[in-house]
Parts: C-alpha cells; sequence; structure tokens
C-alpha cells in the first residue's frame, strides 16, 4: 500500500450513520492520499467525534475544520485552501470508494497528464426502495458519453491550478454546485477525462418524500444556475401532452392506446437501469420493475415545482 502526494477533502454534516463506513472504505485504498482534510458544517449528531477518534492508516494526515454554517461549496473551497498538495480528489461522505479509487484517478491523471478526471459511481441500498430509486436514477456505464460528461463531486479528482482558474466551487449555488464548477472549468479549457474504473457506491434517500425534497432541491439549483433550460422545457411539453392523451381517452378510446405507448417509451430508459442490475435484486426485481412509475413522475413533478422556483429566485437577483 503506498501513499501518494495528494489531498482528499471532503464536507460533512450530521453524518454518523455513514461517515464510519466512509472512512473505513479509505483505509482499504491500494493507494492512499497523504492527506484528507475534512470541513464539518455544524454537525450535532457525533460526526466530528466520529472522526476524532477514527485512526488513519500510517502515513496519512487528518485535518478537522469546524465551520459551522458552510455550505458543501464553501466547505469544500475551505478544505482546498486548507490542503497541503497540488492533486485534490473529492468525495462525499455519504459514498463508500472502492479500493481502487485512489489509484485509478491518480493513475489517470498522471498517464494523460490531466488536470481534471472525473470517476464514476454505482447505486447500493438497504432497502427495496432505496436500491429501486438508485438503479432508476442512476444512468448505466453504457449510457455516459466520456466527451460530454460531466462529473458529481462524488468522484473527481482536478488540481489546485483548475480550481484557482475558475474561483473554486460557487458558494451563492446550494445545489448542482458541481456541474457548474465542471461547466467553468470546460470553458476555461480544461479537459475532462473520463475515468470509468474509479469507482465509489452511493445509496438514495430512504424515503420517497425525502427522494422528491432531494429532487426539488436539484432542480431548484439548476434554475438559479440557469442550466438545461431546453431539459426542463421538454419536461414539462411532454406531461403536458400526458396529461391531453388522459383525458381524450375518456372521449375517444383509442387514445389510451397512444398514452400507454408513450408512456412505455418516456419509461422504456428506466425500465432497462433496473433489469440490467437485476442481480442486486434477486426475486425484488419484480416489485422494483413495478416501482419505477412511481419514482420517475414523483421525481419529474419534484423537478417540475423546483425549477421555476429557482428561476423566480435567479429573476431577482441584481444585474
Amino acid at each position: 500500500m503506498s501513499v501518494a502526494e495528494a489531498s482528499l477533502v471532503i464536507t460533512v454534516l450530521n453524518e454518523s450513520t455513514t461517515i464510519s463506513a466512509f472512512l473505513d472504505s479509505l483505509r482499504g485504498q491500494t493507494t492512499l492520499p497523504a492527506e484528507i482534510v475534512i470541513v464539518d458544517g455544524g454537525s450535532t449528531d457525533g460526526t466530528t467525534e466520529a472522526i476524532r477518534t477514527w485512526a488513519p492508516p500510517h502515513g496519512v494526515t487528518v485535518t478537522l475544520i469546524e465551520s459551522p454554517g458552510a455550505g458543501i461549496s464553501a466547505g469544500r473551497n475551505q478544505a482546498i485552501a486548507a490542503a497541503r498538495h497540488d492533486r485534490i480528489l473529492v468525495t462525499d461522505a455519504g459514498t463508500e470508494v472502492d479500493p481502487g479509487w485512489v489509484t485509478a484517478l491518480l493513475h489517470a491523471a498522471s498517464s494523460h497528464d490531466a488536470d481534471v478526471v472525473s470517476g464514476f459511481f454505482y447505486p447500493v441500498g438497504d432497502t427495496l426502495l432505496q436500491r429501486a430509486i438508485a438503479f432508476t436514477i442512476t444512468p448505466a456505464l453504457a449510457e455516459i458519453d466520456p466527451e460530454r460528461f460531466l462529473p458529481s463531486s462524488r468522484s473527481i479528482s482536478f488540481t489546485r491550478e483548475a480550481w484557482a482558474a475558475v474561483g473554486g466551487y460557487p458558494e451563492w449555488l446550494d445545489y448542482c454546485e458541481d456541474l457548474l464548477f465542471d461547466i467553468a472549468m470546460k470553458d476555461a479549457g480544461f479537459v475532462l477525462l473520463f475515468e470509468p474504473a474509479a469507482l465509489v457506491s452511493w445509496s438514495a434517500r430512504p424515503t420517497l418524500r425525502a427522494f422528491m425534497k432531494q429532487y426539488y432541491r436539484y432542480a431548484r439549483g439548476d434554475g438559479k444556475a440557469g442550466l438545461w433550460r431546453k431539459r426542463h422545457f421538454a419536461r414539462y411539453v411532454a406531461y403536458t401532452a400526458g396529461l391531453t392523451l388522459a383525458v381524450l381517452s375518456l372521449l375517444t378510446p383509442w387514445t389510451l392506446v397512444a398514452l400507454a405507448v408513450c408512456a412505455a417509451a418516456y419509461l422504456e430508459k428506466f425500465w432497462r437501469r433496473v433489469f440490467g442490475r437485476r442481480k442486486a435484486f434477486g426475486r425484488g426485481v419484480v416489485p422494483a420493475l413495478a416501482l419505477v412509475p412511481l419514482i420517475v413522475i414523483a421525481g419529474d413533478l419534484a423537478k417540475m415545482a423546483g425549477y421555476p422556483a429557482g428561476l423566480r429566485w435567479r429573476s431577482r437577483q441584481p444585474a
């Protein structure tokens, strides 16, 4: 096991249920970062105590910065500013990193002289609902276009130079901040290299309500940042068309067939994702497939509520 001159940064806030598993997954890395910098945004559930009592592997230092009220962007920026090394690794405390995660990111960066390397992620979950949600919304590797992929900061590495060149993570944005950070680096001329072997696992929210709240916030972040206007507009068009066909089916039953065909076409991608991971469900794959329409509709409704809220916020900001 080797130690590399790289700094891993994460932010935490009330992560007591996940932080131990995350730290244990770091211990199993084939290559370790020489430094871990953690910014806590004001945890009250024992997260900081768990971090302080964790014994890092030999050669790894841990710095805990307590910054009550710091959001994700501000926390990451604080951690990076405090880090000693020029190569930065970023993930979330709610994940678990595969043993080769650090190795894959650093090898890709050095082999291609890449300023930015994006890893990938895969879904897990303790309950059938968590797995159904996570598997429905997480794209399969075959769906990814490496040239257009904008990495989540769930799995990414970049140089301090790239971070500084774009002014760091946007602290005015509470959600989707990592996408805006990615776009800024691309616009600044940095190439985002995709390394699918740099894997982390993640779990969805435990309830449908919590999932909808999360997606509302994501869409609100899109609206605040002015992202994906066409994509969100297309969603409103699709649901308007669906409601129109549903109403018309009361008068002309044949439109019910058209509605079913359109709905199946819309849901096909999501069903395919769940079925492709059917081994993770075992016998639960049938109820998971049955949950897909509910999950997709719930997520879409949350997005359609969140996006205009973000646009309203954006319209009220000074020019």
